[in-house]
């Protein structure tokens, strides 16, 4: 087994507790730490766009599903709260990257685009972004790449099948 931190903590645990099962610990701890991990590496190019992760996967998600979005399905689309997407989009509109308009039925709604500035960043970032993020997984052979991609969307199925009427 790999030796990382997760590996010491649970031969703490098993020391303490020789019985205890901690099989979920192995797994979750090691998703938990990489995702700790991913969030602390510094984004390359986001950063120097002045885009945090969260601003450009609203842009993204109006990129990629061609059509305005209101701030709910962009919530949704994010995993976002609905303040956390409003104080987003109120950055990016000052930015010039979108624009909202009402909707001349009901005017509680808004729609959001992209301006031609915000697709032409997307557009030139998206590249960009990808290419570090390869970096990053490049000491990963592509066969364990693509098996742990499989492996995380089956989990990620069924969690999203249990707690995704509990997400924020």
């Amino acid at each position: 087994m790999t030796d990382d931190v997760v590996a010491s903590v649970v031969r703490q645990w098993q020391a303490v507790d020789p019985g205890l099962d901690t099989a979920p610990m192995e797994l979750i701890g090691r998703i938990n730490r990489c995702a700790t991990l991913l969030q602390q590496a510094k984004d390359a190019p986001l950063r120097s766009a002045g885009l945090t992760r969260a601003e450009f996967d609203l842009l993204g998600a109006v990129r990629r599903n061609a059509r305005e979005l209101t701030p709910g399905e962009l919530a949704r689309e994010t995993f976002s709260s609905g303040t956390a997407v409003t104080k987003r989009l109120r950055a990016l509109q000052e930015r010039g990257l979108v624009d909202r308009r009402g909707d001349e039925r009901d005017r509680r709604v808004a729609h959001v685009r992209l301006t031609d500035a915000g697709q032409d960043l997307v557009d030139r970032l998206l590249p960009l972004q990808l290419a570090y993020e390869s970096t990053v997984l490049s000491g990963l052979e592509e066969e364990t790449r693509t098996l742990l991609a499989t492996h995380l969307g089956e989990l990620l199925v069924q969690l999203e099948g249990r707690l995704g009427s509990a997400r924020s």
